[in-house]
């Protein structure tokens, strides 16, 4: 058994490094609280993810612009590394779709405005009124384009030559954003891309054709604007997918359709909807889908949504950062391939990254190598970059402890299920669910180096709420959001995500009694006694209503 967790509410996970992308939300109440108001329960946190909030640093940084533009005490200001975030962020907070009917209306275009400063590097203040916060901030944490904390702290240390300058385009050198550090991190994504491939595919992809993004949302975001230039037509989200993708393409851009279930009559009617689009003379703009789903794991059928795409003369993007580059071979498939850094990959919690990587074997390869070449401008700072570079370095024996917990946990949670005494009624991971076969059909094949796994998410269900807040409250492990951490943290996905629309989530079979679980490097069977002792609870609190239930 570990030691009791006696991290505080709202403190990021230990050891909690200046830039750890974690927060600790224990206790059941603290999950209702934040299902009802996220907002007010976020502004209590001392540490959290980066989009939930602007990092302390950040904010500092943001204090020292304001005072030096002399703005008015009533303002507050976002801050951004390139011109072209900073006016999408002002064209997003006067857009009349800010307007929800009910607390939210658009900037007024005279109260909102952007300027350059420079201390160490070269960025942009979004600035307008503080009033206006909850309408402006949605670009903080939906995009995920802001500057990063390790931007903020460097030119915090160059407050003396902070001054404003005349806006300028983005053709301006980056010379921070376009590095040798760039470079290897490519060069080390390509190698893993490139690592036990499952075909003979000559065009492979090649540095030139990763591009890097502030966050994993960033690149997900970016590649949705650059596509929206293109063609302004509809996109498809085939399968759940993280929550805030979902917001992503609700909010930008014309049109977006959702087939939630990602299972074969969802694909059915996903061919029938093409169909219809089609005779109407109308594009799709992309079909997206995760490999597999956040949060019960579908694995979508690519080898389907690839013979659709082409068929139809759509996009197919895959994001497959709950797999991961090592243990899954998707990139052929695709014309786009998505990924987070910001989880597995980079491993240690401490910083944020996407990546987009273009299949040079894709019809479509050339007109979305132009599309990208025009519209990328690099937002992935040096600092954040060498970061991710050096903790990459372990990526595949981390891959294979995070494989081997999970699925450790997922054997003894599935065996629990098959128990009519446990409260424990259903498990979800690639390696148990239906749609599994088309995980496995993917599966890079073994090496000497590496045996690929199912990646360290799973979620269990419990039989209802009481049940499931005995697990909760007795699962000594931290909680709160993100994945692929060297520790174990359990998630209340669905409640928090979701809590004001239950309803709508139950459609796609997410429910307010499964938790969300990322496996971390602990010691397996420490790991396993902590889940045991969880579920007991859950499982005395059944048998304690059974016999209420029985007496009355």
């Amino acid at each position: 058994m570990s030691a009791k967790i006696t991290t505080k509410f709202g403190h990021a996970v230990p050891p909690a490094p200046r830039h750890s992308v974690t927060v600790h939300m224990p206790g059941w109440q603290n999950v209702e609280k934040f299902a009802a108001d996220s907002r007010s329960v976020i502004t209590t946190f001392n540490n959290a993810y980066p989009r939930m909030k602007p990092h302390k640093d950040i904010v500092a940084l943001g204090s020292a612009v304001l005072k030096h533009l002399k703005a008015d005490n009533n303002e507050a200001c976002l801050l951004f590394s390139s011109l072209q975030s900073a006016r999408e962020c002002l064209e997003y907070s006067i857009s009349l779709r800010r307007d929800d009917g009910v607390s939210k209306t658009p900037v007024a275009l005279e109260q909102i405005r952007i300027r350059a400063v420079i201390a160490k590097d070269l960025f942009f203040a979004v600035i307008f009124p503080r009033e206006k916060y909850l309408v402006v901030g949605g670009f903080w944490t939906i995009p995920g384009v802001g500057v990063s904390s390790r931007f903020a702290e460097i030119n915090l240390e160059h407050l003396d030559q902070l001054n404003e300058v005349e806006l300028s385009e983005d053709s301006a050198p980056r010379l921070n954003f376009k590095t040798p550090d760039h470079e290897l991190l490519r060069d080390r994504i390509i190698q893993y891309l490139d690592r036990a491939p499952l075909t003979n595919q000559q065009l492979r992809p090649s540095i030139k054709d990763v591009y890097f993004f502030p966050t994993g949302m960033a690149a997900i975001y970016k590649t949705h604007s650059y596509l929206v230039n293109l063609h302004q037509s509809t996109t498809v989200l085939f399968g759940m997918a993280f929550m805030n993708t979902i917001t992503a393409f609700e909010e930008f851009g014309p049109n977006f359709k959702l087939f939630g279930l990602g299972t074969d009559a969802d694909l059915r009617d996903l061919e029938v909807f093409l169909q219809e689009e089609h005779s109407q003379g109308r594009k799709v703009q992309a079909i997206w889908a995760e490999f597999p789903a956040n949060p019960i794991l579908v694995t979508p059928n690519i080898t389907k949504l690839r013979a659709l795409a082409t068929e139809y003369d759509t996009i197919l993007i895959i994001d497959d950062t709950i797999a991961g580059f090592a243990n899954v071979d998707i990139t052929y498939m695709t014309d786009i391939h998505i990924s987070s850094l910001t989880k597995s990959f980079n491993g240690y919690a401490d910083v944020i990254a996407g990546s987009a990587v273009l299949n040079p074997a894709s019809p479509k390869y050339n007109d979305l190598k132009h599309l990208f070449d025009k519209h990328y401008v690099p937002e992935l700072y040096v600092a954040d970059a060498k970061a991710i570079e050096q903790n990459s370095r372990d990526y595949l024996p981390r891959t294979t402890k995070l494989n081997e917990n999970a699925s450790a946990l997922v054997r003894y949670l599935h065996s629990c299920a098959q128990d009519p005494k446990s409260a424990v009624c259903n498990a979800y991971h690639p390696s148990i669910n239906v749609s599994g076969g088309h995980y496995e059909q993917f599966m890079r094949p073994a090496t000497a180096e590496f045996t690929s796994g199912y990646g360290c998410l799973l979620n269990v269900e419990f039989e209802d709420l009481p049940t499931t807040i005995a697990f909760y409250d007795n699962l000594n492990l931290h909680k709160g959001p993100h994945l692929g951490a060297p520790f174990t943290l359990a998630f209340a996905y669905t409640m928090s995500a979701y809590g004001t629309k239950l309803d709508w989530a139950a459609q796609y079979g997410l429910r307010p009694t499964q938790i969300r679980i990322s496996a971390g490097l602990e010691d397996t069977a420490t790991l396993l006694e902590e889940f045991k002792i969880a579920v007991e609870a859950a499982d005395k609190v059944k048998m304690e209503a059974k016999v209420r239930n029985a007496k009355s």
